[in-house]
């Protein structure tokens, strides 16, 4: 009889085993998968002359896409470098004063040296050199005379140089080129439109590597750390079709059950969001659901 009763015993513990092993079946969080989306908008106003590409189309870093009409920029170019010809050429005007002026200075400077070395000889007088001196003074007086006339042409080629290279950032920037890897979801624009900066021309995402959203409980997130390998489950015809994924990010602070989450148990708790990396086969998809499994793998905390 006691035999019985042991192994009675031994089956129910058994049982119980296996059954908290297994979880029940069930997964041990659910939620929809997500990709780092980025909107391309134009960078200048103008026409569309060229915009190649379609959504479901991938694209490589870099590449370029179209571009919106110039002539317009060019032409204000022209005009800017037509205008700088003019300015400088009064410039020159002034400038050739200025080295009249200085070859002046040159010469009273060696007529001071040379006054200074016969007054020490005693072959000369200090009126001598007080009046190349005083010649000196004037010379130097008409220089800065001349560079204050001629500096608000200096500032016009300044201010006009600016301009230039404004021109040219538009003109630059008015290549459409794609900034990153990724495949285009949406297509705001097409050709022969006319854009304006700042709107929107496509949508990109990298779906190389789709990231898993999932909230877990508060008595899960003793079970997971950053880097810890899981399982991911999607439906696949009459089975589920199963994944590698990795967890590269655990929210700090706990916050509501999301609204997917129906009963009223579950919505009063607090969870955390926890993103989950898995590499794509070309059937995950944005919006997607999946399951995520945490293998009842043991996790070190040191």
């Amino acid at each position: 009889m006691k035999n019985y009763y042991y192994i009675i015993s031994l089956s129910i513990a058994t049982l119980t085993f296996i059954s908290c092993g297994s979880n029940n079946g069930k997964a041990d969080s659910y939620g929809n998968f997500e990709a780092t989306e980025i909107t391309i908008s134009a960078e200048n106003n103008g026409k569309l002359m060229q915009f190649n590409l379609d959504e479901g189309d991938i694209l490589q870093k870099e590449q370029f896409i179209g571009y919106i009409d110039t002539i317009p920029l060019a032409l204000k170019r022209e005009q800017l470098e037509v205008s700088k010809a003019v300015i400088a050429s009064k410039s020159r005007g002034v400038l050739s004063q200025i080295n009249v002026l200085n070859a002046k200075l040159k010469t009273a400077n060696t007529n001071k040296t040379r006054a200074q070395n016969l007054i020490k000889d005693n072959a000369g007088t200090q009126k001598q050199l007080d009046d190349v001196l005083g010649e000196m003074d004037v010379i130097k007086s008409q220089i800065r005379s001349v560079e204050i006339q001629n500096a608000p042409v200096v500032n016009e080629l300044k201010s006009i140089d600016v301009q230039l290279k404004q021109i040219d950032d538009q003109i630059q920037k008015s290549k459409i080129t794609n900034p990153v890897i990724g495949t285009v979801l949406t297509k705001y624009a097409e050709p022969n439109e006319i854009t304006a900066f700042g709107k929107p021309l496509y949508k990109i995402a990298d779906l190389s590597t789709m990231q898993l959203r999932v909230y877990i409980s508060e008595t899960q997130l003793p079970n997971i750390k950053i880097g810890q390998e899981v399982t991911v489950k999607i439906d696949d015809a009459d089975t589920m079709k199963s994944y590698k994924g990795t967890i590269n990010w655990i929210a700090s602070e706990a916050e509501f059950t999301p609204k997917i989450i129906q009963t009223k148990e579950e919505r009063v708790a607090l969870v955390y969001a926890v993103k989950v990396d898995v590499q794509n086969d070309g059937s995950l998809k944005i919006g997607m659901p999946a399951e995520l499994w945490l293998n009842n793998l043991n996790i070190n905390n040191n």
